[in-house]
């Protein structure tokens, strides 16, 4: 099984987001199980010297978009086994940030050509060309047009994964002929027209073999008008090849017993793990004091991760419950200086970290009791899977891969590894974190909840193998 995972970003060469995550733990667990996976990216600028000081060029390519020829280098390392391919344009990719550009549309029509001519140049051969978002989502569309008769991709089928439905890469419907050389037979319901302009992630809904999202749930959300951003209605078109696969994490490199960041290593000693909380506590100059419940939060500060929600509550929790809140993340500037308002008012209850800090946020993940996720909407989540590794007990809203990975707790069967609410509700959410604070001073029964986050440990192993059926029975439908 020849497997080519394209995508925009990948840990550890480049990462903004979660996407990265999975692009850097996905093949090792594909390869585990018997895959020969390979990677393809972008060479941005903002990659470290130590990656690009290992790359070999390997090839020299000239890339047509529309009257444009473009040079692509390709470049190549091996990391831990698994080969890696980089892009390289400088006019495109030289760049301060990853994305946010007003030639957005060129640079990824740029890419997902340039990835095509690079795999019609190797001597490898991919059976499965294996898609991320909306970046290389006109990879599906380009086998099924200008390259459909080329030999060299007889064969080959496409996934196509969607790991936020709200980013679609929508461009003006110039970009269709302009820098994709195709023509305006596209614009319809069954190819990219999107409200009179173009949708990469249409394109690709359209025209890949098979979609997966990245857990159940929201396999089903996406289906329905409040989740589906306009593209319910195609999506439940193609609902009979659209699965759900929840993402996992590494194990390897989140292992509160082996992680550098910690104060104090510890694998199931809640007194290690009290050890890291007061740690992180004097560290971060909160009153020092075990018994204290620490509800840590690392996230994005955006309106989808239920910022509005917690804003709405703080002061009524802080003014009743003794707790304390350990904020890391930045994002939009209205909830950044919610929290630094809310710190100033309750300094002994709240510390703000408005920056982000891979060591911190480990520190936070080891040292909070309770992690808060309150999304309105969540595709998979990440948080929540690294708060269970690390032996601390989320609160999130059931929706998406929170419903799938976090289950209630219940204190009359014992069985449940965390809490939930239903409702997009501030008081709801309230109601829930006053629910965990009480369990967590009963002590008894928050062992019992803990030994339940114990075994609720999600790695790459599960998910790789239900990909890996995913290809073969799309391999075997489509011979």
């Amino acid at each position: 099984m020849n497997v080519l995972m394209i995508g925009s970003e990948c840990t550890p060469f480049i990462k903004s987001g979660g996407l990265a995550d999975v692009l850097g733990s996905l093949p090792q667990a594909l390869k585990d199980q018997g895959a020969d996976v390979r990677v393809v990216l972008p060479k941005y600028q903002e990659m470290k010297d130590e990656w690009k000081d290992k790359l070999t060029l390997i090839d020299t390519l000239t890339i047509q978009l529309g009257w444009r020829q473009q040079y692509a280098g390709i470049e190549y390392l091996e990391y831990e086994g698994i080969p890696v391919y980089f892009v390289d344009n400088e006019y495109y990719f030289k760049r301060s940030n990853l994305y946010g550009y007003e030639d957005e549309a060129e640079r990824f029509v740029f890419f997902n050509r340039a990835v095509m001519e690079m795999v019609r140049a190797l001597d490898w051969k991919p059976e499965v060309l294996h898609c991320h978002d909306w970046q290389t989502g006109l990879i599906p569309l380009f086998l099924h047009t200008h390259y459909k008769e080329d030999p060299v991709f007889e064969g080959m089928k496409t996934v196509f994964t969607i790991h936020n439905l709200k980013y679609q890469g929508i461009f003006p419907q110039s970009v269709l002929h302009d820098l994709m050389d195709l023509d305006e037979r596209l614009m319809t319901v069954d190819g990219v027209e999107f409200f009179g302009n173009i949708s990469f992630m249409k394109g690709a809904l359209n025209f890949s073999d098979t979609i997966t999202t990245v857990s159940e749930t929201y396999a089903e959300e996406i289906q329905t008008p409040y989740y589906g951003e306009n593209l319910d209605e195609v999506l439940r078109k193609h609902s009979h090849r659209l699965t759900g696969i929840v993402n996992g994490i590494n194990l390897q490199d989140y292992n509160p017993m082996k992680d550098e960041s910690l104060a104090f290593p510890y694998r199931s000693s809640l007194i290690k793990k009290a050890q890291n909380k007061m740690w992180l506590q004097e560290k971060l100059g909160l009153p020092v004091d075990q018994t204290i419940p620490m509800i840590g939060i690392v996230s994005r500060l955006v309106e989808q991760k239920g910022f509005d929600l917690i804003g709405r509550i703080l002061d009524e929790l802080l003014e009743q419950v003794d707790v304390q809140i350990v904020l890391l993340g930045t994002g939009e500037q209205y909830y950044e200086q919610m929290f630094q308002w809310f710190e100033h008012k309750y300094p002994d209850k709240i510390s703000a970290n408005i920056t982000f800090s891979e060591s911190l946020s480990r520190q936070v993940y080891a040292g909070s009791d309770l992690f808060l996720m309150p999304s309105r909407f969540e595709p998979c989540g990440i948080g929540q899977l690294l708060a269970l590794r690390y032996l601390t007990v989320p609160i999130v809203r059931e929706t998406g891969g929170l419903v799938d990975t976090v289950h209630p707790f219940d204190e009359g069967t014992g069985e449940g590894n965390g809490f939930s609410f239903t409702n997009f509700n501030a008081h709801d959410m309230l109601f829930t974190i006053r629910r965990a604070i009480d369990i967590y001073h009963d002590q008894a029964t928050w062992k019992r909840l803990i030994k339940n986050v114990m075994k609720s440990q999600y790695s790459w192993e599960n998910s790789a193998k239900q990909y890996m059926d995913l290809y073969q029975l799309m391999l075997k439908v489509y011979v």
